[in-house]
């Protein structure tokens, strides 16, 4: 069973219609020294995501299915990081999907699974969800887990454990 952390939980069933950010952006400045960014001023600051050793993994799993009629509508998933939390500034993709058709994205559907890349990231990381054209709707999950990528399976919700 993966334990999710709700600080390195990017998506909790966002749902999904136009491209968006994700609903929670990471700032990497909550785990400064003393616990807190008080007294840090944002800047430049970068961190090194690969120097700890070990390895970290962003999962991203549609929790619903997107409508019939987005089947040949797609999406691609981008890892961003930069010096704002809007990811407006100039965003830096470390990581990016190639465009997800709509038919492929079904409840339980991995849409990515990746070791996070080792490098400089700016303050602020987040995904950026981009469609090629708006979706009915369909909702996702992203986080990031020190679990091995294999591991982990998701199911889909509203299920009895007996």
């Amino acid at each position: 069973m993966a334990y999710i952390d709700k600080n390195l939980e990017f998506s909790d069933a966002q749902a999904i219609t136009a491209t968006a950010i994700s609903t929670n952006v990471y700032d990497t400045l909550s785990v400064a020294e003393g616990g807190g960014s008080t007294g840090i001023s944002g800047g430049g600051v970068t961190t090194d995501l690969g120097q700890s050793g070990d390895s970290a993994y962003l999962v991203v799993i549609a929790t619903s299915a997107a409508a019939g009629g987005d089947s040949a509508k797609t999406l691609t998933i981008t890892l961003e990081s930069d010096s704002t939390a809007n990811l407006a500034t100039s965003a830096t993709v470390h990581f990016s999907t190639t465009a997800i058709l709509g038919s492929a994205i079904t409840a339980g559907a991995r849409l990515a699974t990746i070791e996070l890349p080792h490098g400089l990231y700016e303050r602020y990381i987040g995904l950026r969800y981009t469609v090629s054209a708006s979706f009915t709707s369909f909702t996702v999950d992203a986080y990031i887990t020190l679990e091995p990528a294999g591991v982990y399976r998701a199911y889909p919700g509203n299920f009895t454990v007996v």
